[in-house]
């Protein structure tokens, strides 16, 4: 899924017939997602965005895709390392309406089971209804997909973002588990470190499969709702053999 958000669209969405916001029920009964859609960041940041990138001291890795990728891994494993993380994913599924660290959280868990395709729309989602990270991933996922057009405008739209004054956050749940076990979040930062992919254990990965999926175009797109922090907070790395799950390449190769 590529592309820019259109012009003049709306940043949000209201329930429909008592339907998380952002969803509508379909003539099949499914649920059909309408993405927010930001307003369109100034062209002016954009091209500045442009000239900083070509005239940028070189990274670390040898291509541009390269840092990106290792980049995204990274942002993704502090995503779900972060103490509310746990909270926001709660609040995806149960709350009326999608709050967007929420779609933020739930695109983060996608990405590390290999699902781009997904992550990418959940944090669209998220980035159009006000998450500055949720743009600044994608901005790094079209980066490392070469999209540089798309790239810059996601970098210029998490930038205006961090400009605007937030409302009020959404009302706090009082949950003290993380999101994921300790060994699995020091397992996702450890591989990042080394140049491999965000991976999760196989048992929370089979609980990601098995979750209802949205059809979108030629995208199966999956679906949070009855996923909860409990169900990834018990998913561990403890009970695998020593080394199981090391042999995923780097996510550039």
């Amino acid at each position: 899924m590529t592309g820019r958000p259109e012009e003049g669209a709306p940043a949000g969405a209201e329930p429909a017939d008592g339907a998380p916001a952002g969803a509508e029920p379909a003539n099949s009964g499914r649920t059909v997602f309408r993405v927010p859609r930001p307003e369109r960041a100034h062209a002016e940041r954009i091209a500045a965005l442009r000239r900083a990138r070509i005239t940028a001291a070189p990274a670390h890795l040898p291509s541009e895709h390269e840092q990106a990728a290792f980049e995204l891994g990274l942002v993704v494993a502090l995503v779900l390392g972060a103490p509310d993380a746990s909270r926001g994913l709660d609040l995806l599924v149960n709350a009326r309406r999608i709050e967007p660290e929420g779609a933020e959280v739930f695109g983060a868990l996608l990405y590390a089971t290999g699902k781009e395709e997904g992550a990418e729309f959940w944090w669209r989602f998220a980035a159009g209804s006000g998450s500055g990270t949720a743009a600044y991933c994608l901005h790094l996922h079209h980066l490392m997909l070469g999209e540089t057009d798309d790239a810059d405008y996601w970098r210029a739209w998490s930038d205006q973002l961090a400009t605007v004054e937030r409302p009020p956050g959404p009302r706090v749940l009082r949950m003290n588990r993380p999101l994921l076990p300790d060994d699995v979040r020091r397992d996702i930062l450890s591989r990042v470190h080394r140049g491999l992919a965000p991976q999760l254990p196989p048992a929370l990965v089979a609980v990601i499969d098995r979750l209802p999926v949205q059809d979108r175009d030629e995208e199966e797109v999956p679906s949070p709702w009855g996923l909860t922090s409990g169900a990834t907070s018990g998913c561990s790395w403890t009970d695998l053999p020593l080394g199981a799950g090391d042999d995923q390449g780097a996510p550039w190769e």
